[in-house]
């Protein structure tokens, strides 16, 4: 019994020092030492010239860490704060205190590092901070200059020169594998270890000695059984959440349409408002995919596509009954067969091939291609539940916010004024339509705080009421503008009611 045990125990012991050294090595502790008494000689020698780093960090979190990457060396939302008063330092340290409490109304003054940044940097806004006082402002712009050279806090780049940044990459696949198989041994081991103590227990009591347990037996035991349970539910658990929060959001998703509609060719070449065909953006909460009757205002007239021919826009013809040989919707088209269907389209574009080829007759190329491009019609418009080309055109949605988030179009279209392409990007250069934005939370509540107010300089008299105090305020110049945030743009129940 006494070698059992302590042969188990020489053999966790040798696992352990089996684990890899990158994550216990007597460097990497050493260099953590030397890391935390330079932090700590730092913030002595700012405490001694009246400098409170811990309050700068503080600060800096909670007022500028959403547009400023806390590396201080990577661009985010707004520039990389780090050697910041260096970029200053032809200037006096109160032009750039002045410069943090009022951004916009130095820039209007025409202050030429102002206008330098706002060419840069335009249109993002910053945020105006006119109850900072210089005392923290020097905080906050000391904790930035510490983290930047290493010496306060863990940098999360490494800097080797200024402006030139390596990320620092480590691979843990190794070390969580090394965990995870020492961590099955250990439970091994004490499974073991209670068979053997339950074993002398009933040997105890009957004055017999068990059966010997066999790996079989101690694999299928309570304890390993609940250990994998417990592992199966906490991984599961994770993946659900993770997969949850990106349900609907995925940033970049651009699936594959029913018809290949370029929006560059709509909304870029041809300049097409957006608001002509998802008209509801402006009165209503959705902007609506707009139905196939819009589609055939332009497409009565231009039978022929610029990239694609006949290929997709007969798809349109097709879904609404539209016969583009006689110029004329089709009576009862939803009851005729679908031969008969197929026939009206094939032979329409068999003309338009013999035309463009300037043939005499179909040939036998033609007749392949005429037979893919009425495949790819009943592919794209039909389904196990929908046996005719007759009937809406069933786009795949690309943006999806979740059941608990209120959004509305027509708040940001016309209050706000808001441009599509500010969360939807440049549509007008996508050939296949993809979503820009992460349409995160985070996504959506910096850009309340960057966002300004729309008609309180124009005499809105519903905001002359609502918002007396913020009229007086930019009245005596104590603000420059009103944001979002201002009026509410951060309550809960703004996007949660």
């Amino acid at each position: 019994m006494r070698f059992t045990l302590l042969g188990y125990v020489l053999l966790f012991i040798g696992l352990m020092l089996l684990t890899p050294r990158d994550a216990f090595s007597q460097e990497d502790v050493q260099e953590e030492l030397e890391a935390m008494e330079e932090m700590a000689e730092v913030e002595a020698e700012a405490e001694a010239e009246g400098i409170d780093l811990d309050e700068g960090r503080d600060i800096f979190r909670t007022q500028c860490a959403a547009c400023h990457n806390r590396n201080m060396v990577d661009d985010l939302t707004g520039p990389a704060l780090g050697g910041v008063q260096d970029r200053w330092a032809d200037y006096p340290i109160e032009d750039l205190r002045y410069f943090i409490r009022y951004s916009q109304r130095m820039i209007e003054e025409g202050h030429p590092k102002a206008v330098e940044l706002w060419d840069e940097w335009a249109p993002t806004i910053m945020n105006n901070f006119p109850n900072l006082t210089d005392d923290e402002i020097d905080n906050i712009l000391a904790y930035v200059d510490a983290v930047y050279k290493g010496e306060y806090g863990v940098p999360d780049v490494a800097v080797r020169e200024v402006g030139e940044v390596e990320e620092e990459e480590r691979d843990n696949t190794f070390l969580l594998i090394s965990l995870i198989v020492i961590l099955t041994l250990f439970a091994l081991i004490l499974a073991r270890i209670a068979n053997v103590l339950r074993s002398i227990h009933i040997a105890k009591e009957t004055g017999q000695a068990p059966e010997p347990g066999t790996i079989m037996s101690m694999l299928t035991s309570k304890t390993v059984i609940g250990l994998v349970l417990f592992a199966v539910i906490v991984l599961g658990g994770y993946t659900t959440v993770n997969n949850a929060i990106d349900l609907g959001r995925q940033q970049n998703y651009a699936p594959k349409q029913p018809i290949e509609f370029s929006h560059a060719v709509h909304a870029g070449l041809h300049e097409i408002d957006c608001q002509y065909c998802h008209d509801a953006a402006r009165r209503s909460k959705n902007a609506l995919i707009p139905p196939t009757s819009t589609c055939m205002n332009c497409h009565t007239a231009i039978k022929i596509g610029s990239e694609h021919g006949t290929a997709e826009l007969v798809k349109i013809f097709a879904s609404i009954g539209f016969d583009p040989a006689s110029d004329e919707y089709i009576e009862d088209f939803e009851e005729m067969p679908m031969d008969e269907v197929a026939a009206i389209y094939k032979r329409w574009i068999e003309e338009q091939y013999v035309r463009d080829n300037e043939l005499d007759y179909i040939d036998a190329a033609g007749r392949r291609e005429v037979d893919r491009q009425w495949e790819n019609v009943v592919s794209s418009l039909t389904h196990e539940d929908r046996d005719h080309v007759a009937g809406p055109i069933e786009w795949v949605r690309v943006h999806n916010l979740p059941d608990h988030v209120y959004f509305n179009h027509a708040q940001h279209v016309v209050a706000g004024n808001v441009d599509c392409q500010t969360c939807h990007g440049k549509v007008e250069e996508m050939e296949v339509l993809a979503q820009y934005s992460t349409l995160s939370m985070g996504w959506c509540i910096n850009c309340h705080r960057q966002t300004e107010v729309q008609g309180f300089a124009d005499g809105n008299e519903y905001y002359m009421q609502a918002y007396e105090k913020y009229h007086d305020a930019l009245s005596r110049d104590e603000m420059d503008r009103v944001t979002v945030e201002d009026i509410g743009g951060l309550q809960c129940q703004t996007c949660h009611y």
